[in-house]
C-alpha cells in the first residue's frame, strides 16, 4: 500500500472505530473477466444505514473516492478503479436482511446487500415471484442490480430491475439519507430520484434498500426449444407466439449454433436435445393459468404449419425444463472458457436484428477469420454478440484488433438506431462509446445532475463519465 491508501486506512480507522475496515483481497480488485486490476485503500462493510451515511460524510470531507462493491459480477468495471488516487471500496454484504413482506401489497423490503436469489426464495417463501432472473443471481446483490438496472431472461414481462421497484432508501454523496423506502404505486411529487439512482452506477449515491414488486406465482408453466430458420423465422415465431399466448411469455431467448458448438467443446456433458444441433433456435417460456405445456404444444403446431419451425421439444417434466435452462445458461460460461476477443451488450429495435446480424457478420470478416456467437433476449431485443478466435487460437493473439472489432460493431448498432450498452451498464469499459454515441443534450444533463448532487466527484469516479 502507498503513502496515500495508509493515510486513508489511518483515517477511517481513527474516525469510524465501529465500522468493519479491512485490507481488500485479491477477488476485490480484479473484475470477473480479469480484463481490469483495481486499487483500493480498505474495503468497509457497513452493518446498518447509519454506518454508510458516516463513511460517506467521512469520505466527502476528505476528498476520498467511494466505490460500491455488490456481488462483483459486473462485466464493465464498475467496480474497479484502477487510476488516481486508490478508493474506499463499500461492500452491503453485511445489509442482507428482508426487511419485511407485505403479502396483500406484493411488496418485499430489501436491503441492498441481499443476493439476489435470496430475494427470490423470500417471495417464494410467501407463494410470490420476484421475476428478475440472471446468470450470476446467486452472488449478485440487490445493490447492484439496481445500481446497473439489470435486464436478464424475463424482461419481455416483467421489465428490468427499474421497473420491479417501487422505492429506494439511498446516502446521498455528502452523507444524508434520502429515505425514498415508499411502496405506493401512484406519487407523483416532482422529480422520480428514484428512477435517477438506478441505473446510476454508484455515482450518485450508495442504495441501501429497496421496495420490490412481486407477483402472483404463475399455476402451470413450461419451457420449449424450437429450430427456426433464421433470426427473421425467430421474430416472426416471437409475433405469432405474442398473438397466440398473449402476455404469458416469461422469456424468448434466441440461440445460435455456435452456443452449441462452444458446449461441446468445453462441457461436452450439455447437450441439446436435437441430434443434430440447429443453426438457429429459440428457448421459450410462458406462465399461465391452463396448461402451459398444452399451449406451447399448440403454438408449434400453429408455427410448423406456418413454416416458422421445423422441430421442436416441449419439455415434459421440470427436470427437463431446468435442463433446457441450464443449456442456456451454460452458453456463457462456455464463452468465458473459450476467452472472447471482444464481447457486445447491445440492444436493437426488434425489425432491425435480422439485418444487423448479418451485416455486423461481413463488416467482421473484412478484419479476419472469426467465431460469433449471437444470443440473447430476442424478446426485448438484447443481443449478446460476441467475438473469438478461431480454434487454436487464442484472443491474445487478436489483443491488437479488439479496439477495431468493438468499434465496427458499435458503429453498426449505432447506425441501427440501437444501444452499445443495452444491460450491464457504462462502468470504466464503455465511458468512451457513451462519449462517442450520446446524445450531446442528454449528455450535458448528465454531467450538470452529477456536478449538482457529488460535486467532488468522490462517488465511482470514472464510471459514466471518464475520470481527469
Amino acid at each position: 500500500m502507498n503513502q496515500t491508501g495508509q493515510r486513508i486506512f489511518d483515517l477511517l480507522r481513527s474516525n469510524l472505530p465501529d465500522l468493519s475496515i479491512a485490507l481488500p483481497e485479491a477477488r476485490h480488485l480484479e473484475e470477473p473477466r480479469g480484463r481490469w486490476q483495481g486499487t483500493a485503500a480498505a474495503i468497509a462493510r457497513p452493518s446498518t444505514t447509519q454506518e454508510v451515511s458516516a463513511l460517506v460524510q467521512l469520505c466527502s470531507q476528505k476528498d476520498v473516492p467511494v466505490v460500491p462493491y455488490g456481488g462483483g459480477t459486473g462485466l464493465v468495471g464498475g467496480q474497479i478503479k484502477s487510476n488516481g488516487d486508490p478508493a474506499v471500496l463499500l461492500s452491503l454484504d453485511k445489509m442482507d436482511k428482508i426487511r419485511a413482506v407485505y403479502d396483500t401489497e406484493n411488496v418485499l423490503i430489501a436491503e441492498a446487500g441481499a443476493i439476489l436469489q435470496s430475494v427470490q426464495e423470500a417471495a417464494s417463501d410467501h407463494y410470490r415471484l420476484f421475476p428478475l432472473s440472471l446468470a450470476s443471481e446467486g452472488s449478485a446483490r440487490i445493490g447492484g442490480v439496481l445500481g446497473t438496472n439489470a435486464g436478464g431472461v424475463n424482461v419481455i414481462r416483467y421489465g428490468n430491475a427499474r421497473d420491479l421497484c417501487l422505492g429506494i432508501e439511498a446516502v446521498l454523496p455528502n452523507g444524508d439519507i434520502w429515505n425514498g423506502l415508499t411502496r405506493l404505486r401512484k406519487d407523483n411529487t416532482g422529480y422520480d430520484l428514484r428512477n435517477l439512482m438506478i441505473g446510476s452506477e454508484g455515482t450518485l449515491g450508495i442504495i441501501t434498500a429497496a421496495a420490490l414488486k412481486l407477483f402472483p406465482v404463475p399455476k402451470s408453466q413450461a419451457t420449449a426449444l424450437f429450430t427456426v430458420a433464421s433470426p427473421q423465422a425467430a421474430l416472426d415465431l416471437l409475433t405469432l407466439a405474442k398473438s397466440e399466448l398473449g402476455e404469458t411469455i416469461s422469456a424468448f431467448e434466441l440461440i445460435h449454433q455456435m452456443g452449441f458448438d462452444f458446449l461441446a467443446e468445453t462441457l461436452p456433458n450439455i447437450r441439446p436435445p436435437f441430434d443434430t444441433a440447429p443453426e438457429w433456435c429459440v428457448l421459450i417460456d410462458i406462465g399461465c393459468e391452463r396448461n402451459a405445456q398444452d399451449a406451447l404444444s399448440h403454438l408449434f403446431e400453429v408455427a410448423y404449419k406456418n413454416d416458422l419451425t421445423q422441430d421442436g421439444v416441449v419439455a415434459m417434466s421440470e427436470h427437463q425444463r431446468h435442463a433446457f435452462w441450464h443449456i442456456r445458461e451454460a452458453i456463457p460460461t462456455a464463452n468465458r472458457m473459450i476467452g472472447s476477443i471482444s464481447s457486445h451488450d447491445i440492444s436493437l429495435p426488434l425489425s432491425a436484428i435480422p439485418d444487423f446480424i448479418p451485416q455486423g457478420n461481413a463488416a467482421l470478416a473484412k478484419l479476419g477469420a472469426f467465431r460469433i456467437n449471437c444470443f440473447g433476449h430476442l424478446g426485448d431485443g438484447n443481443l449478446h454478440y460476441n467475438v473469438f478466435p478461431q480454434k487454436g487460437r487464442t484472443r491474445k493473439d487478436h489483443e491488437n484488433q479488439r479496439d477495431a472489432i468493438k468499434r465496427t460493431v458499435h458503429d453498426l448498432v449505432h447506425a441501427m438506431g440501437g444501444s452499445v450498452s443495452a444491460e450491464h451498464g457504462i462502468g470504466r469499459l464503455k465511458t468512451g462509446d457513451l462519449q462517442r454515441y450520446g446524445d450531446p443534450a442528454k449528455l450535458a444533463a448528465m454531467a450538470a445532475i452529477k456536478r449538482a448532487l457529488d460535486p467532488k466527484n468522490i462517488m465511482n469516479p470514472g464510471v459514466i463519465f471518464p475520470e481527469d
